[in-house]
């Protein structure tokens, strides 16, 4: 049986939720996209002459913001260019929600919607992460993820919401004819394992979308 992906919003009376969208402006610029669920994130980020500093995670203003996960497992990989790893999830109880932003170099970060019944089932949402821009890509569960390396190099970081499980993983093919997607990298480097991913139209239905 498939999971259902439902998305709410916290409840807060009005002069507190004003207060806490002030904040949050301070330290987090959150936007929605034409997907719904899918976040980018923008912290506020504090130069000087030594370099920079900013806040990449905050349980309780990442919460706030309207992200009400827990995550318990952090990942990092390093990739040379024209790198394409993807595209990945996990189904049943090790679902996956990813926070996900580039620590060095530039990738295009993907997402595809997998919920049944969405109105945007079957589409993808790019964006490009960087070490320069510093932003981040929320994305639930109902999703794959995968991403291109446009740099010489990069390294990606991403917190998931379930542990790893080698049972519950699943991959779509990167070029699949269904999904269209334009990684923007030419001849790309994919792994022996990421070659054999189903087509689209093969997925199971693992993730229902409600309102």
């Amino acid at each position: 049986m498939g999971t259902k992906v439902q998305f709410r919003t916290n409840n807060f009376d009005s002069m507190e939720l004003a207060h806490k969208s002030k904040i949050l402006r301070e330290i987090l610029k959150v936007t929605k996209t034409e997907i719904e669920g899918l976040l980018i994130i923008e912290p506020a980020v504090f130069p000087d002459d030594r370099g920079y500093f900013f806040e990449s995670f905050s349980s309780k203003r990442y919460f706030d913001a309207g992200i009400n996960y827990q995550f318990v497992q952090d990942n990092i990989s390093k990739s040379s260019k024209n790198t394409l790893r993807g595209l990945h999830y996990q189904v049943g109880e090790f679902a996956q929600g990813k926070l996900c932003q580039v620590i060095s170099g530039k990738v295009l970060d993907i997402a595809v919607d997998l919920r049944f019944g969405s109105p945007t089932f079957g589409k993808y949402f790019a964006l490009e992460l960087s070490g320069e821009n510093k932003k981040q890509f929320f994305i639930p569960c109902g999703f794959a993820h995968g991403f291109s390396v446009l740099s010489e190099e990069a390294i990606f970081s991403y917190k998931c919401s379930a542990y790893y499980n080698k049972e519950s993983e699943r991959c779509i093919i990167y070029n699949d004819e269904d999904l269209k997607i334009d990684w923007k990298i030419i001849n790309p480097i994919v792994s022996q394992k990421d070659l054999l991913g189903k087509k689209f139209e093969e997925i199971g239905k693992d993730f229902f979308y409600e309102k």
